[in-house]
């Protein structure tokens, strides 16, 4: 079979050397160079070779969250004094305590528990320690519940077996059918790049002065952790919407917060207030990475601007940034926070 070597940018900013075999397939080259991908090698392989973070239950349910539904009066005491009032929006609170039909939402300020909702979601998953030699083959995370197709550019059969978000996965090749990438993930399974996001790492760019930083790839949804030159954390995140897009460029962290209120927009239909958000770190004025515990959205742009992690991911990170700090100088600047795009939303 005639092979043609060419090299293509298959996501943006990753260049990729790829073999393009005669039935139009084509093989995407792994870490260390190689292509050709055979069955043999994609069974000895079964699942990336990453140490997957073990969600801590006395992090992620050490408050009550809860949805405020509506507009209310913020009391003084149960049935007290008006304090402050909280406009209909995106809210969510801490309860402290419930008695006789009103909860505590900080200290001396009451709303009644009737405009509470349980309408929270704390997402259990979470981020990798990636290895001290490179992956063999790139790693990906499923965004969503598929059933991999037998071919690329095929539809899956209705009896293939189901594949569930937030599953690792290696991709072994890659193949443009229609303008778009189907990566195989084993023999026989193949899923469309929507469904993928990958870990991307990136040559450390000129301008970082921190041996600890971070890179944020909009396009991917991927925040890796870097020492120097090497990789040692990557996980999912939301990034902002386009109304509200993350700002591309190279940032430091400038100040931390274990916990902090977040509030914007008011008075506008996207108004939001966030009592205790876990694990924040700005670096862009008001943007912030911090853990979130009203989505599991992650891989996908969920936020204001600020880079969504899971409770889990940002409590790891906000004690590894600690080490860049130097707490004897003031304003001292943290990581570096470099964010960009390896490839355009189609």
């Amino acid at each position: 079979m005639k092979l043609l070597k060419m090299t293509v940018s298959c996501i943006g900013l990753l260049i990729f050397t790829i073999t393009v075999r005669a039935d139009s397939s084509c093989a995407l080259a792994d870490c260390s160079g190689e292509v050709g991908i055979s069955v043999a090698e994609m069974l000895a392989y079964p699942t990336p070779n990453v140490r997957p973070l073990t969600p801590n239950d006395a992090l992620l349910y050490d408050r009550t969250y809860r949805r405020v539904g509506k507009d209310v009066q913020i009391r003084e005491t149960p049935n007290g004094n008006v304090a402050s009032t909280l406009g209909a929006g995106f809210n969510y609170v801490t309860v402290l305590r419930s008695e006789n039909g009103w909860s505590e939402i900080s200290p001396d300020h009451w709303v009644p528990s009737d405009v509470l909702s349980e309408d929270v979601l704390l997402s259990r998953f979470a981020g990798v320690r990636l290895p001290e030699e490179p992956l063999p083959y790139p790693m990906a995370w499923l965004l969503k519940h598929v059933r991999p197709s037998a071919s690329p550019g095929e539809d899956a059969a209705p009896d293939a077996m189901l594949l569930y978000r937030y599953t690792r996965v290696s991709l072994f090749n890659a193949v443009d059918a229609d303008g778009y990438l189907w990566y195989q993930i084993g023999p026989g399974q193949w899923v469309h790049q929507f469904n993928v996001a990958q870990v991307i790492p990136i040559d450390r760019p000129a301008d970082v002065d921190t041996e600890r930083w971070i890179s944020v790839d909009l396009y991917e949804q991927v925040v890796i952790a870097y020492e120097n030159d090497k990789p040692v954390f990557a996980t999912l995140v939301s990034s902002g919407l386009p109304e509200w897009s993350t700002n591309e460029g190279l940032f430091h962290i400038y100040i931390r917060y274990p916990r902090t209120l977040m509030s914007g927009a008011n008075g506008q239909p996207d108004f939001y207030y966030l009592e205790e958000v876990p694990w924040t770190m700005y670096f862009d004025d008001d943007i912030a990475l911090h853990g979130t515990y009203w989505h599991d959205g992650f891989g996908y742009r969920q936020s204001h601007g600020c880079v969504n992690l899971s409770i889990t991911d940002a409590n790891w990170l906000y004690s590894w940034t600690a080490e860049e700090f130097d707490y004897s100088v003031d304003n001292d600047l943290g990581p570096v926070v470099f964010v960009y795009s390896s490839g355009d939303y189609k």
